[in-house]
């Protein structure tokens, strides 16, 4: 692959795409009664999956693009925690107790900022409000360096299988220029504690296009994370979008890798967590050939939602949480983001949905697309347009941004089938974007495509 096309296509400030339409179409004229209509619809849908999510962290790591909150202090987590079990209350009397949940999933921040008294209340009100499922999976995002044994205790006990532990960069040299300082050692001892509690399932984040960061430096993280073989790996590139994270100015601009480097860094990862029996995953996501996320990769059968790269195949999300994003048959809600707004709301008797998306069947059709484009790097338009009242034409048909994709050979249509050529897989959310009716209508920055 060229150095021009890397450069027009790995700079493009693009959407992940874990979720179509993504949040800047989402709209405040979707509010808390059209959240409670869905919900009371939402038992019939089938399972569902439950995200909940804890925006607080002991110290501010400057690549940081999530909403959280730092705090030295254990109340304002205790006060945050006692609202969302109210939420939940709410959310319950909404949909009725009888839904089904078949995967739980806390993110964050730091959810295991929570004492861990705090975390088994906190389940015990999930599984009070809601119909769990016996083999109902519970996953965790950690923070290896505040994990200790009392907290891994309380995983164990509630049912958590799977977590995913940050790491970025074992280089001091990277962790010093993002204010996340983690040895090896801790992220050891966090692993051995979680393995022995019974978590059959970890996973760790990495992170290239850091300041300071080298292909090398790359390398070495990842010989010394592949040691402790986690069953996978999340390999993002960093987003640096200091218009909106104020907290990422600290970082010094100057010391950033272009378009390239961040290429040959993102593929000297994939190449090094191969040779050591990884397979690659859709864009970013790497797993052991007996993981459930290699399979469902290799039968087709993975999704994509807003974790990354999922076996989840429940199509229902409820977000809880300040921030938190729900999916429901109707569309996206998404909860107020300041934590004051969103207690305020609940505190009143008010489900906290700040704005949403109401889906339109067309809309449902390039869901489908983009996910499968996402996941498997191909899609049958007729396939997946079958049933949906739209010839899949309308989809490529005068499609200018398709059209400049198979001129740069990034793609190629047969019949009505089209995939992306293996070389140029990291392009894929340009690929993605071709299919997105609202893309550039919104005026939002993303994050670079490579």
């Amino acid at each position: 692959m060229s150095n021009d096309l890397i450069a027009k296509y790995g700079d493009a400030r693009l959407p992940r795409y874990t979720s179509y339409p993504t949040a800047p179409a989402f709209s405040a004229a979707v509010g808390p009664n059209e959240y409670a209509s869905a919900l009371a619809d939402i038992a019939k849908a089938g399972p569902v999956s439950v995200y909940l999510h804890v925006p607080f962290c002991r110290s501010m790591c400057w690549y940081c693009g999530c909403h959280t909150t730092i705090t030295r202090q254990d109340a304002p987590v205790a006060d945050y925690l006692d609202v969302m079990s109210q939420e939940i209350e709410l959310v319950s009397f909404a949909a009725g107790n009888d839904v089904p949940v078949k995967n739980v999933h806390f993110g964050g921040g730091t959810p295991t900022i929570m004492r861990p008294q705090e975390f088994s209340a906190l389940m015990a009100k999930l599984r009070s409000a809601f119909a769990f499922e016996a083999d109902a999976g519970v996953a965790v995002e950690i923070d290896p360096r505040t994990l200790a044994a009392p907290m891994i205790e309380a995983l164990a006990e509630n049912g958590v299988d799977r977590a995913s532990l940050g790491v970025q960069s074992f280089d001091p040299v990277v962790q010093a220029a993002i204010n996340r300082l983690q040895s090896f050692e801790q992220t050891e001892t966090a692993v051995v504690g979680l393995r022995s509690s019974g978590v059959s399932s970890i996973n760790f984040d990495l992170i290239y296009g850091l300041p300071k960061q080298t292909v090398q430096s790359c390398i070495e993280t990842v010989r010394l994370a592949a040691e402790l073989r986690p069953e996978r790996f999340a390999v993002f590139g960093y987003a640096h979008i200091p218009a909106f994270k104020k907290h990422q100015r600290l970082i010094d601009e100057s010391t950033l890798p272009d378009a390239k480097q961040r290429n040959e860094q993102a593929e000297a990862i994939a190449e090094e967590l191969q040779k050591v029996g990884y397979q690659r995953i859709g864009l970013d996501h790497f797993a052991l050939p007996d993981d459930q996320l290699a399979i469902a990769a290799r039968k087709g059968a993975m999704r994509r939602n807003f974790q990354g790269y999922t076996t989840d195949d429940c199509d229902n999300l409820i977000g809880l949480g300040a921030s938190a994003i729900g999916r429901l048959p109707t569309g996206y809600m998404q909860n107020h983001v300041p934590l004051g707004l969103y207690a305020e709301r609940i505190a009143s008797g008010v489900l906290p949905t700040a704005k949403g998306y109401l889906l339109t069947e067309e809309d449902k059709l390039r869901a489908k697309i983009i996910e499968r484009l996402m996941c498997d790097f191909e899609a049958d338009l007729g396939k997946l347009s079958s049933g949906s009242g739209f010839d899949s034409g309308f989809l490529v048909e005068r499609n200018e941004r398709l059209g400049e994709l198979v001129a740069d050979g990034v793609v190629t249509i047969s019949g009505e089938r089209i995939a992306v050529f293996q070389e140029a897989r990291f392009m894929v959310r340009a690929v993605a974007a071709a299919f997105d009716a609202y893309f550039g209508s919104h005026g939002r920055t993303h994050s670079k495509a490579a």
